[in-house]
């Protein structure tokens, strides 16, 4: 598809857009030159997907903007629904009004005793009994807010003799540290860059605003060097997610300047792509995450985990999309294909088939909804895989030999967007239903996509690395605040006892994963000097 004049202005080579924004740079003002470069850097993106063969305007839609909703109801509503003035009203999910006073597991205790009353005193009601601490105190919340990163000025005494002239500063107090920057500094910023999307300009602007100013090239210093220190941690949680039976791999598209250059300096690239590859590894008794961004697929990156699976494990189950360039080429692994995938293409075409896409999006909800009930009831892996067989297997051989009919009878066109969803389902029906025949097997591949989420967030509010070294610190930092949440540890409490024990760290990184480093922390005699 060729761009009309009017376009083709936008649709630039990087370089000349990089000098056309440098130019504008200098004659607008800040918050202007921020919406300029973003529209120049999405026009593009959103011209490749006009020019993509198989995007139609709804699923063009989609990506723009997101899809609302998936389910089944509100895909293919019944046909006797009631009218939505008439609806039952949906009762809100535990978990999603106020905050309990335990969610603050980040909070500063303060104790505070009755003014009056102390235990073992008569009961001031009766009389007769006595007072007993209750284990559970009444909890008090009081929330503040304070600039992501403050700064304390030690203003020392200067004496001076007014004879010899000789000056007397004050000592610098202990609190004071070694360096200007304390420790925490550095975790802050990677966690607001890597773990929320800030941008270090954005989060420059804002503490100028607050006072304490903080310029992004001293952001990424201070963010590089926790990476340096942490490195190790990375290198052996990448050694433990490739011991364990069950991984998921997926990926999404990345921006790297300097690999973008790279690409266009190259006569016939064999590859054009650059990616960030995201590997979730459920082990036994903890998830794993692992973040890579280059020009390899996540097949490729599987494999170069892989490699370090001890010889005598036997190869660990795969959970991915149907795509070829998921899987590993070099190392073993039973392929499983994910569910929802298989399932999206009929949310797709919907408006158009509301018939038959509704018998399979109810099919498959039915699984779903075993696989659910088998959760709640904590079911082993092989339980599971009985439950499935039992429940499950009649529906999806239902299913098989209803979308075999479609074709063989000649009910759907092959080449429709119905035929190409159940073309997709036929050929790829062993690998998804692997749950059906391997214990653990999961439907799909949801917890690596949830994964990527951060990958997506920084894509989105930063639009690119500058630098491969720079995308490896995003990747080392997005694995590590990943596995934190995965396990429900505080990534910064992580983060800040990595830098504070750098020699530990080095040498022996085992023992400082998420799961374990409190336990070797509380080994080590405490740390006083915090600079």
């Amino acid at each position: 598809m060729k761009a009309s004049a009017r376009w083709a202005w936008l649709i630039l080579p990087e370089a000349e857009r990089h000098a056309f924004l440098a130019a504008v740079r200098a004659q607008v003002a800040a918050e202007h030159f921020e919406r300029i470069q973003a529209m120049t850097e999405a026009f593009p993106e959103l011209w490749a997907l006009l020019e993509h063969s198989g995007m139609s305007l709804a699923r063009l839609r989609r990506v723009a903007f997101g899809a609302p909703t998936e389910k089944t109801a509100a895909v293919c509503p019944p046909a006797n629904s009631a009218p939505p003035s008439q609806a039952q009203p949906q009762r809100k999910r535990k978990g999603h009004g106020r905050q309990a006073a335990r969610s603050y597991t980040g909070a500063r205790r303060v104790p505070v005793s009755h003014p009056s009353l102390q235990p073992g005193a008569a009961c001031p009601a009766c009389g007769q009994g006595k007072l007993r601490r209750q284990p559970q105190p009444a909890p008090a919340l009081r929330v503040e807010a304070q600039p992501p990163v403050t700064a304390t000025v030690f203003e020392l005494e200067v004496l001076r003799c007014n004879l010899c002239g000789k000056t007397f500063t004050a000592p610098t107090p202990p609190e004071a540290g070694t360096q200007k920057y304390d420790p925490s500094v550095g975790v802050m910023l990677s966690l607001l860059r890597y773990g929320s999307g800030m941008p270090f300009y954005r989060l420059e602007q804002l503490q100028r605003s607050l006072g304490v100013p903080l310029a992004a090239s001293t952001q990424w210093e201070l963010a590089a060097a926790v990476a340096r220190v942490a490195q190790p941690a990375w290198d052996q949680l990448a050694w433990e997610a490739a011991q364990a039976p069950h991984v998921f791999n997926d990926d999404t598209t990345m921006r790297v300047g300097a690999l973008r250059r790279q690409i266009q300096a190259e006569t016939q690239p064999a590859r054009t792509g650059i990616f960030t590859t995201g590997i979730i590894a459920r082990a036994p008794d903890h998830p794993i995450a692992l973040f890579f961004t280059g020009r390899r697929h996540a097949g490729e990156n599987l494999d170069a985990v892989l490699r370090q699976r001890c010889a005598d494990l036997s190869a660990p189950l795969q959970m991915c999309d149907g795509l070829s360039r998921n899987e590993p080429q070099e190392c073993k692994t039973l392929l499983g294909c994910c569910l929802a995938h298989g399932r999206r293409p009929f949310v797709e075409v919907a408006p158009n088939f509301p018939e038959e896409c509704r018998h399979v999006l109810e099919s498959l909800r039915a699984v779903y909804r075993f696989d659910a009930q088998a959760q709640t009831e904590r079911l082993n892996p092989e339980a599971r895989l009985h439950f499935h067989q039992t429940h499950s297997q009649p529906v999806l051989d239902g299913l098989q030999t209803w979308l075999h009919g479609q074709i063989e009878e000649k009910h759907v066109e092959p080449n429709s967007g119905l035929g190409q969803a159940i073309g997709y389902l036929l050929g790829h029906w062993q690998p998804l239903t692997l749950f059906l025949r391997q214990p653990g097997a999961p439907l799909d591949n949801n917890v690596c996509e949830r994964a990527l989420k951060m990958a997506i967030l920084h894509r989105k509010n930063s639009l690119s690395y500058k630098t491969e070294r720079g995308a490896q610190v995003g990747d080392l930092f997005m694995s590590l605040i990943h596995t934190c949440r995965l396990n429900r540890i505080n990534p910064f409490d992580y983060l800040l006892a990595l830098v504070r024990h750098p020699a530990q760290v080095l040498a022996h990184p085992g023992q400082w994963l998420p799961w374990n480093f409190r336990e070797t922390q509380a080994t080590l005699a405490p740390v006083t000097d915090t600079g």
